[in-house]
């Protein structure tokens, strides 16, 4: 059947990229089966089980070469996918076929399989996040000392930096780098446990001997690369660790939306703008338009990760005794379309952040006509060093900002604060004097040094450490 006429799920066909498509593959995941099998029939060989080199030759001789044919038929046929592929596995490896999968359960492959898996997902993950703080700390630095009226409620406040607020983004990506980085210290293999968690077929294959039991464990888990499994088990890992997993993406996702509704919203003011093709259509309809459509697809995955992120919740809480099935249908859809969507999030954001347009005429304008309410209280002081009254000028400063806010919203006059003020001998201030009052460097406080101090000595020293992580520029393919 055609596949346009049948349903693709768009992450894979839109938006997720090809090393993480290829992460979560079936391909990998049934390679990753025939490794975990290849390194425990060593570690039994190792321990004194009759198990031949010539077995093992046999086994990693046709480790990436997977009957798939096989075993699609033996699953039709016995509806378990880990013993349709022990058996198509055996059909290649007719000597080492008595050996495969030997004492183990279902979940020695599956579950170590799932997060090796999802080790190499984070990696994924890791080096895009990177990649985005990179460039969101260039464009920080480039406009450390730009004024932009800052809002609060999403109406006018103090002002701040354009670079400034680029530094509240680039914080939240740096909280979720430290979440990762504690997600990752504590993950740990399901090990080599057998059905329910006791280790009792290996403690039979080893005629009762409980250390070469625990040390079978320590040799597979060394030759994956790993020094520890959790210390006990049922038959599967602890579900909770897909729930600590998903909530570093959810969070990842958040940092993502918090960004994007941010843009979305200075892309209305016309002062900041997503990078836009030169043939882009922003609208079907409306010729003229320049939708930030980058950020508002950001904001749309993001808000599919962030809902998702309660599936694993309610798995790791629902797990009866050593274990229930109810988890797996859930899990397959759930994990991989979470880490699908944050690659694909980070994509756009990549794409973004590296491409960002600022308008300063437009940001100039904006500030003209708000500061001059702003820098009232900082002409209130100025007067009063002078002599003024600053019970009588404060109450002159309300009356004329009433004046002049009425100009401004029901006539739609030019802002004439500053004009009331500088005719009024009281305040003893001329026009020239208030216009050097008015400079916008005047109102951003410590802004700029901000910017430089935070990247300085905690954004800079992340990217010297992992230089060799940082990707560069991304295209879309939508």
């Amino acid at each position: 059947m055609e596949s346009h006429q049948i349903y693709q799920n768009p992450l894979i066909t839109r938006y997720a990229s090809k090393e993480m498509l290829e992460n979560f593959s079936d391909d990998k995941k049934f390679r990753t089966w025939r490794r975990l099998w290849i390194a425990l029939a060593e570690a039994q060989k190792e321990l004194g089980l009759n198990i031949t080199q010539e077995q093992i030759d046999e086994m990693k001789a046709h480790q990436d070469c997977i009957n798939y044919d096989v075993a699609q038929r033996k699953e039709k046929e016995v509806r378990h996918d880990v013993m349709a592929h022990v058996h198509a596995y055996g059909e290649q490896c007719p000597k080492a076929r008595p050996i495969i999968h030997l004492g183990a359960t279902s979940c020695y492959v599956t579950d170590n399989t799932d997060i090796l898996i999802m080790m190499d997902g984070l990696n994924i993950i890791k080096s895009k996040l990177l990649t985005c703080m990179h460039y969101l700390s260039e464009f920080a630095l480039k406009y450390k000392d730009m004024p932009t009226l800052g809002f609060t409620h999403f109406q006018p406040a103090q002002l701040t930096t354009v670079g400034k607020r680029a530094c509240l983004w680039l914080q939240d990506l740096m909280l979720d780098l430290e979440e990762w980085e504690q997600v990752w210290s504590s993950i740990r293999l399901r090990g080599v446990k057998g059905t329910t968690g006791t280790q009792a077929s290996f403690l039979t294959l080893f005629d009762g001997d409980h250390e070469k039991v625990k040390l079978l464990e320590r040799k597979v888990l060394e030759k994956l690369g790993f020094d520890r499994a959790y210390p006990v088990t049922g038959q599967t890992y602890p579900r909770k660790l897909d729930s600590r997993i998903l909530n570093l993406l959810s969070s990842i996702a958040q940092s993502a939306y918090k960004f994007g509704n941010d843009l979305r919203l200075l892309q209305s003011l016309k002062e900041l703008e997503e990078p836009f093709g030169e043939k882009q259509i922003g609208s079907s309809a409306m010729a003229y338009k320049r939708n930030p459509m980058k950020a508002e697809r950001m904001c749309s995955l993001a808000r599919y990760v962030v809902v998702n992120a309660l599936n694993p919740a309610i798995t790791a809480s629902t797990q009866w005794l050593e274990r229930t099935l109810d988890d797996s249908a859930n899990r397959r859809i759930v994990i991989a379309e979470c880490f699908l969507a944050v690659d694909a999030i980070l994509n756009i954001y990549i794409n973004i952040a590296s491409g960002l347009v600022v308008y300063p005429k437009v940001i100039e304008r904006r500030i003209r006509e708000e500061l001059p309410f702003m820098a009232t209280e900082y002409i209130l002081m100025e007067a009063v060093k002078r002599g003024g009254d600053r019970q009588e000028l404060h109450e002159r400063i309300r009356q004329y900002s009433m004046e002049a806010a009425k100009m401004v919203k029901a006539l739609g006059e030019d802002n004439n604060l500053l004009e009331l003020i500088a005719n009024d001998p009281a305040f003893k201030l001329d026009r020239e004097e208030i216009n050097r009052i008015m400079d916008p460097r005047n109102f951003v406080g410590r802004a700029p040094q901000q910017v430089e101090e935070f990247i300085s000595q905690h954004i800079k020293p992340i990217l010297e450490r992992n230089r060799e992580l940082i990707g560069g520029k991304i295209e879309l393919d939508v």
